[in-house]
């Protein structure tokens, strides 16, 4: 018998355990220029039981397990390399329990967070965290995912108070809690979240909520360069104003979203931006940010506070790399997301278009300017070599500008493949204390083997 076949003895039932072609090539790959490799088999457990068996077996027979949410990763975490099991976990969607008085939701690994905020609009609440793509809450707390309103609200991070996860030997951990803080021992939720299912199988989270805020208005600012936006943007967050999302998007990237999603915005590097909170407050920052922004050579502020009107601006911004990928039909997406010190941000950017330019490559400068993360993204050709060279130098020498300047090689898509050889570089001997966590965690290393830790 294969371990296949004994595989599907723990769990009977061929839909749920299954070698289809297509589903295979699906959970093979991510969005990016990863090289694709197809796991052995896909289960999708419906508990965290049948995680815990699945775990064991995997455990027992040596065999690699990767988790899997909705896909959407931009740096290989769910690329199975070196086959083995795709532990697809859209199964396990319950929204376990919501606590309104409590400000906190648990839900399983599966939920997305559109379909948990659906479900809090009733109790006038919703979950801040918000990467481009409707991602599960296991992926976005295996990749500390971030998004646009982390400026305001922080990372994913500080919105995890606890996880249920399922370790490689099958045991099954509580980590964290209900309450908003606790001294009780290390702090193992931190350890999981950013973990990239390297650590252990996440099946549960529970999260911090809050209130809807009573007034916002979106608003777009154009500028004549991206570092005159850039630095409007420091500049705002140094004032004072309660910015509760600031992001930055180059001529290149209005272009594409234009092209793919109709829409007619002004081809010049533009900030997007979003105020929130008691009316009269917002109201005052919109004024404060169009000065700051005139200052800094702004060319046309307009503002929205129809929610539709907002809602399709903000959806025009998430659809970025989607757009900018279909500027090049053929062609694979790469895409940097150093972070860097704020007040560096300007310099960053300017750095960043020099070199693109300097390499003759088509490339999009955008991203979530209010921490210092942005993202250099250019299409790739993976047949052609030069253009991998190219891509791939341009790449590094935006890497190394961050880490020499006090940023990080990613601010949020994590490392997974594409930045195993920047981590000892940013992170020296902690390096060998994160070895010694995997090696006690997952001694026959079956969790996603080839991620984040350099050979």
């Amino acid at each position: 018998m294969s371990w296949v076949e004994a595989l599907r003895q723990l769990i009977p039932d061929e839909r749920r355990v299954t070698v289809n072609e297509t589903v295979l090539e699906q959970h093979g790959r991510d969005l990016t220029y990863h090289r694709p490799h197809r796991p052995d088999v896909v289960v999708f457990p419906k508990d965290k039981w049948e995680v815990q068996k699945v775990l064991r077996f995997a455990n027992e027979h040596r065999i690699p397990v990767v988790p899997f949410g909705v896909g959407s990763s931009l740096e290989g975490h769910v690329i199975p390399v070196q086959g083995g099991i795709s532990l697809d976990m859209t199964l396990m969607n319950r929204v376990l329990e919501v606590r309104p008085q409590d400000f906190l939701a648990r839900v399983e690994a599966g939920v997305t967070r559109s379909q948990l905020n659906r479900q809090l609009r009733p109790y006038g609440l919703f979950f801040p965290v918000d990467p481009g793509a409707d991602a599960t809450f296991g992926g976005m707390a295996a990749t500390n995912a971030s998004g646009t309103n982390a400026v305001r609200y922080g990372v994913m991070r500080q919105q995890v108070l606890g996880l249920e996860v399922v370790l490689a030997d099958g045991r099954i951990i509580q980590t964290g809690g209900m309450a908003v803080k606790s001294s009780a021992g290390y702090h193992l939720t931190g350890l999981f979240v950013g973990s990239e299912g390297t650590l252990g199988v996440i099946t549960e989270v529970t999260v911090r909520l809050y209130g809807i805020p009573e007034a916002a208005v979106a608003a777009r600012a154009v500028f004549p360069d991206e570092t005159s936006a850039g630095e409007a943007a420091v500049e705002m967050l140094s004032s004072g104003i309660a910015v509760g999302k600031v992001e930055l998007v180059d001529a290149y990237t209005v272009d594409a979203v234009n092209k793919f999603k109709k829409t007619a915005y002004e081809v010049a590097p533009t900030l997007f931006l979003e105020f929130s909170g008691p009316k009269q407050t917002v109201l005052h920052d919109v004024e404060e940010a169009r000065r700051v922004a005139m200052q800094h050579g702004c060319r046309a502020f307009q503002q929205e506070t129809d929610q539709k009107a907002r809602e399709l601006l903000w959806e025009a911004r998430h659809q970025a790399a989607f757009a900018i990928a279909a500027t090049a039909p053929g062609k694979t997406l790469m895409a940097t997301d150093v972070c860097v010190p704020i007040s560096l941000l300007p310099e960053a950017i300017r750095y960043a278009r020099r070199l693109i330019d300097t390499h003759g490559i088509h490339a999009a400068l955008f991203g979530h300017v209010g921490d210092g993360n942005f993202h250099a993204a250019f299409m790739m050709d993976p047949n052609d070599p030069k253009d991998i060279e190219r891509a791939k130098a341009v790449n590094e020498q935006i890497v190394r500008y961050a880490l020499e300047h006090g940023g990080t090689c990613t601010g949020e898509h994590g490392i997974g493949l594409g930045k195993i050889q920047y981590l000892a570089a940013e992170r020296g001997e902690s390096v060998a204390v994160m070895k010694a966590i995997k090696q006690a965690l997952d001694p026959n290393n079956i969790l996603n083997p080839g991620k984040v830790l350099p050979d």
